[in-house]
C-alpha cells in the first residue's frame, strides 16, 4: 500500500479527505478513521485531523527539545526513574510551546466548518507509530473527551502532542524497536457522541485466535469506563450470527459527559446494573458491521464503538496484532496444523530464506505462518487407519501436541472422517520385542554422510549465478535422499524402539521408571554430547595460559582469533578453537534457520562458555565425565540384569533385556547425527549463497548481503537471474519479521485461526508445582538461572538451566549445570537426549516456565516424575 504525505504545511484535513494510506500525515488513528468513513454503512463521528506537519512546526520552535531527545536516546531503557523524569521534561517543553497563530486559525476554522464552536468534541492522539499491522500501540498516548470551546481544544491538542512522550509510550516504543525521533503526532478532533452504551468488538477471539468467533465487551455510558477497567463489562461471544455465550457483568459505575465539558464517573442505578447493555439483536448487528470493517482492512480488527439513539458509531478500528497468522490454503476446507518448531526445539521466528530452504529440504510439505513452519495433519487425522499412529507418534514426541489434537477431534465436526481404506497403523511401542539391527550400520551411515557433504563442497565451488541455484535444487534432492535413506531410519528407530521397550518392560517387571535414561549414559557416537565435552578440552588448552585467559576476558567481537598468536601460548589456544570450529563451526542457536550466524561466523559466541569451563572445571573434566557416565550405565545394567534373573522366567527376561541394552547403547547416540549432517550441508549452502549476495551488493542490486535473508529461495533466485530487487518487499519483510518475533507459536493451529497449546491430564504433582514431561531421570535442587539467550548465560556448578528451548547448540552449557527445565520439548528432542547423556534431571514442556520461575529462585526438578517445585 502506498503511503501518502500530502502537501507540505497542511495543518488540518477533514477525515473524509484521508484514508488508511495517509498515516504519515494524520497518524495511525486518523488514517484508520478516514478509511472507516469510506466503508458503506459504517458511521464515523464527523471531524478533522491536525496533521503531523503541525506537530513538526511546533516542535521546531522548541530548540531544547533536540537536546532532550538525544539525552533520552542514551538512557538505559531499564532505568525507569530516569526515563520517567526526562519524559516529563519533554512533555512540559511541548505543552509550554505556543501554538502559532496561523495554525490556531486553521484549527478554529475547521471547528467552524463542523458546526457550533461550542459543541463538544473528543480530542485524540494519533501517532505515526500507532494502529500498525505489526503493533497497535493501543493506549500509549492520550485522549480527552467532551472538550468544549476552541481555546480548550487547542490546549488539549498540545497535550496530545506532549503525550507522545509519556513514560508508557516511550517504553512501548523501546520494546517494539521504534526510534523516538522517527515518530510524529497528529491529533484527531471529532464531534462528541453521548452514547447509551459503548465498548469494544474483537472480530476474532483475542484469546484463542479463532477467526470465526467474535467477542463484544459492552457497558453503559462512555467507553472510557470499560477500557480503563472501571467496570466488569457484559461479554458476548458470537458465531454464525448467533450469540453463543452471554455473560452479564455487574456494571456498578459508568462515565458520563458533563454539560460544560469534561466527564464524571457516576453510579449506575441498581435496577440497571444487572441488565444487558445490548440486546442480542444489537450484538449480532454490531458483529456484522465488524465483519464489513474486517473485510475492508483485510485482517481481524479491534473496534471501539458506541451506541446512540440513532444507531452504532465506530470511533476506532485497529488490527489485532497479537493473533498468530494462519497458513494459506488453496481451498475452503478445514485444516489442522502441527508446529515444526516444537519438534525441532526452535520456536523463534525464521526469516524467509531460512524457512523456504527448510521447506525445500523437508521430507513432508510444510506451510509457513508467522515465520514458523507447520505440517498439515488433517488427512491423517481424518483416516482411522492413520489417526492412531499419528496420535501415538505425537504423544511420544510431545504429549501436549497429542492433547491439542484430541481436543480438536473431540468436537466431532471439524475433521470429517474419511473412509478407512488403508492398513492398520503400527503396533504400540513395547508391545513386542523390537527386531535387532546391526550396530555396524552406524559407522556406515556416518561415513555416507561425510562423503555426501564432501561431494557437496567439491561440486559447489565452481557454481555461481543462476547455475548455483540450479545446482542447489539438485543438492536439495540429495539432501532428502540422505535423510530418507531406509538404513538411516532403521538406525534412528532401533535406538528409540529399544529405549521404549526397556522403559516399558523394566517398569512392568522391576518398577523402574525411565531406566533407559541411565542405561544410555555416555553412549558412543553422540555428536551433540561430544560437542559439549570437546569444548571442555578446549578449556584445558587455555586454562594453563594465563595471558590467553586474561585476553579472552576482555575480548570483544569476533576478530580475537587473529590476535591470539601474539600472546604467550596464543597459537596453541587459537589452534584448539579452530579445530573445534572445524568440527562444530556450522552450529548455532536456532540452527534450522540458515540465516542465523554460525559459530564459525561469530566465534566470539563461544568465549563466555570457554571461560566458564576454565573457571568451573579442572583439567581432564571431559574424560572424567564420560567415564563416570559409562560406569553408571554399566552398574545400572548389572543391577537390572541381576534383579531380573531372580524373577520367574528370569533368564529369558535378562537375556532379552541385555540384547535391548546393547541395541540402545549402539544406536542412541546416532539419533543426533542426522541433524549434524543437515546443518553441515546447510552451512555449505549458506556460504555459497552469501558469496552470491556479495556480488549483488557490489553490483548495486542490494544494499547489504543480509537483505537476501528476507527473500525466499525462489525470490533470491529471481533477483540473481534479473539483477533486480524489490526494496519495498525487503523492507516490508523486515517489518513483518519484527512483529513475528513477538508472537508465541502454538503447538497446534487450525485453519480457523484457533491456537491450541494442549494440557497435561494428570493430578499426581504437589500443589503449586509446575507440571511438565519427565525426560531425564533424577531429582536435583538448585538455583534457577532463567536464560533467554545463550550469549547471556552466567552459570555456576549446581545451577538449573531454565529456558524456552534448547537445540543442539546449547549442549556446551549442559556440562556446567545440574538440571534442565524448558518450555518446549519431548522425550526424543535434542535437549532431552543430551540431558540423559549427561545425566541431568530434566523436565520439558513446562508451559510458561521462564515467566513463572524467577532467576535466582531455588527450585527442585523431579526429572523422573515430571514436575518442578518452587522452593523460595
Amino acid at each position: 500500500m502506498t503511503e501518502r504525505y500530502g502537501q507540505q504545511g497542511q495543518y488540518v484535513l477533514d477525515l473524509q479527505e484521508v484514508d488508511e494510506t495517509w498515516g504519515a500525515l494524520v497518524g495511525g488513528k486518523g488514517a484508520q478513521l478516514g478509511g472507516l468513513s469510506r466503508i458503506d454503512g459504517v458511521r464515523v463521528p464527523a471531524g478533522f485531523c491536525v496533521t503531523t506537519d503541525a506537530f513538526r512546526r511546533v516542535t521546531e520552535q522548541a530548540p531544547s527539545l533536540d537536546e532532550r531527545l538525544d539525552e533520552l536516546s542514551r538512557l538505559d531503557p531499564d532505568d525507569r526513574e530516569a526515563v520517567r523524569t526526562l519524559s516529563a521534561r519533554i512533555r512540559r517543553i511541548i505543552e509550554e510551546t505556543a501554538v502559532p497563530g496561523d495554525l490556531a486559525t486553521a484549527v478554529t476554522g475547521a471547528l467552524a466548518r463542523h458546526g457550533d464552536e461550542r459543541a463538544a468534541y473528543a480530542v485524540r492522539s494519533s501517532a505515526t507509530a500507532e494502529d500498525l499491522p505489526t503493533a497497535s500501540f493501543a493506549g500509549q498516548q492520550d485522549t480527552y473527551l467532551n472538550v468544549v470551546g476552541s481555546a480548550e481544544i487547542l490546549r488539549h491538542v498540545s497535550r496530545c502532542w506532549a503525550s507522545l512522550f509519556t513514560e508508557r509510550a516511550v517504553a512501548y516504543r523501546r520494546r517494539n524497536g521504534v526510534d523516538d525521533r522517527t515518530v510524529r503526532m497528529a491529533v484527531v478532533v471529532q464531534r462528541m457522541v453521548l452514547p447509551h452504551s459503548a465498548g469494544v468488538l474483537f472480530t476474532a477471539d483475542p484469546v484463542t485466535g479463532h477467526r470465526k468467533a467474535a467477542t463484544v465487551d459492552a457497558g453503559f455510558g462512555l467507553g472510557e469506563a470499560l477500557v480503563s477497567g472501571l467496570v466488569n463489562p457484559d461479554v458476548f461471544k458470537v458465531r454464525d450470527d448467533e450469540v453463543v455465550v452471554r455473560t452479564i457483568g455487574a456494571k456498578e459505575r459508568a462515565v458520563r459527559a458533563l454539560p460544560g465539558g469534561g466527564t464524571r464517573e457516576v453510579a449506575v442505578d441498581a435496577r440497571q446494573r444487572e441488565q444487558p447493555s445490548l440486546t442480542d439483536d444489537q450484538v449480532v448487528e454490531l458483529v456484522r458491521l465488524g465483519r464489513r470493517i474486517e473485510a475492508h482492512f483485510g485482517r481481524p480488527q479491534d473496534i471501539e464503538w458506541c451506541l446512540a439513539d440513532d444507531g452504532f458509531r465506530i470511533v476506532q478500528s485497529r488490527p489485532i496484532t497479537t493473533l498468530f497468522p494462519v497458513p494459506k490454503a488453496d481451498d475452503q476446507e478445514n485444516h489442522v496444523y502441527v508446529s515444526v518448531g516444537h519438534q525441532q526445539m526452535m520456536t523463534d521466528a525464521m526469516k524467509p530464506l531460512g524457512y523456504s530452504m527448510w521447506q525445500l529440504t523437508a521430507m513432508v510439505p510444510m506451510h509457513e505462518a508467522g515465520g514458523r513452519l507447520f505440517v498439515d495433519v488433517t488427512r491423517r487425522l481424518a483416516s482411522p487407519s492413520s489417526r492412531a499412529a499419528l496420535l501415538d507418534a505425537m504423544g511420544k514426541g510431545d504429549p501436549l501436541v497429542r492433547n491439542a489434537l484430541e481436543t480438536v477431534l473431540d468436537r466431532g465436526d471439524f475433521v470429517p472422517p474419511l473412509p478407512d481404506t488403508g492398513p492398520a497403523g503400527p503396533p504400540a511401542s513395547g508391545a513386542s520385542m523390537p527386531a535387532e539391527a546391526d550396530p555396524a550400520i552406524v559407522t556406515e551411515l556416518i561415513e555416507r554422510s561425510r562423503a555426501s557433504v564432501a561431494a557437496l563442497e567439491r561440486g559447489i565451488r565452481t557454481k555461481s549465478g543462476p547455475e548455483l541455484f540450479d545446482f542447489l535444487l539438485d543438492a536439495f534432492e540429495e539432501h532428502k535422499r540422505v535423510l530418507g535413506d531406509p538404513l538411516n531410519m532403521r538406525a534412528i528407530m532401533a535406538g528409540m524402539e529399544a529405549a521404549w521397550w526397556l522403559n516399558d518392560r523394566l517398569l512392568e517387571w522391576l518398577g523402574e521408571k525411565n531406566a533407559a535414561d541411565t542405561l544410555t549414559l555416555s553412549a558412543p557416537d553422540n555428536i551433540t554430547s561430544e560437542m559439549g565435552l570437546d569444548l571442555l578440552d578446549v578449556a584445558d588448552v587455555i586454562r594453563t595460559r594465563p595471558e590467553v585467559v586474561a585476553f579472552l576476558q576482555g575480548a570483544e567481537g569476533d576478530g580475537f582469533l587473529d590476535e591470539l598468536p601474539e600472546l604467550a601460548g596464543g597459537t596453541e589456544a587459537r589452534d584448539a578453537i579452530e579445530a573445534y570450529l572445524d568440527r562444530y563451526g556450522m552450529r548455532c542457536v536456532g540452527e534450522i534457520d540458515i540465516t542465523r550466524p554460525r559459530w564459525r561466523e561469530r566465534p566470539g559466541t563461544l568465549v563466555p562458555v570457554i571461560l566458564d569451563n576454565v573457571r568451573n572445571f579442572g583439567r581432564g573434566a571431559a574424560e572424567r565425565r564420560f567415564e563416570q557416565g559409562r560406569r553408571k550405565a554399566r552398574e545400572k545394567e548389572e543391577d537390572v540384569l541381576a534383579r531380573l534373573r531372580a524373577l520367574p522366567d528370569g533368564e529369558r527376561r535378562a537375556d532379552d533385556t541385555k540384547r535391548m541394552i546393547d541395541q540402545v547403547r549402539a544406536f542412541a547416540g546416532y539419533r543426533e547425527y542426522p541433524k549434524y549432517g543437515i546443518v553441515s550441508r546447510s552451512f555449505v549452502y549458506k556460504r555459497a549463497l552469501l558469496e552470491e549476495a556479495g556480488r549483488l551488493v557490489r553490483a548495486g542490486v542490494l544494499s547489504k548481503e543480509e537483505d537476501v535473508f528476507y527473500l525466499t529461495f525462489q525470490e533470491f533466485h529471481d533477483v540473481v537471474r534479473t539483477n533486480r530487487a524489490d526494496e519495498r518487499l525487503i523492507r516490508r519483510r523486515k517489518e513483518e519479521f519484527g512483529s513475528y518475533r513477538t508472537l508465541t507459536p502454538p503447538r497446534v493451529l487450525t485453519s480457523d485461526g484457533e491456537a491450541l497449546t494442549g494440557s497435561y491430564r494428570r493430578d499426581d504433582a504437589p500443589d503449586g508445582a509446575l507440571v511438565g514431561l519427565p525426560v531425564s531421570a533424577g531429582t536435583v535442587e538448585g538455583r534457577a538461572r532463567v536464560v533467554l539467550d545463550m550469549a547471556d548465560a552466567d552459570l555456576a556448578p549446581g545451577d538449573v538451566l531454565v529456558t524456552p528451548f534448547t537445540d543442539p547448540s546449547w549442549s556446551p552449557l549442559f556440562v556446567a549445570v545440574a538440571g534442565l527445565v524448558t518450555e518446549v520439548g519431548g522425550p526424543m528432542t535434542h535437549g532431552a537426549v543430551i540431558a540423559r547423556e549427561y545425566g541431568l534431571p530434566a523436565v520439558v514442556g513446562v508451559e510458561g516456565a521462564t515467566r513463572l520461575i524467577r532467576d535466582g529462585q531455588r527450585i527442585r526438578v523431579h526429572g523422573t516424575d515430571g514436575y518442578v517445585e518452587l522452593l523460595s
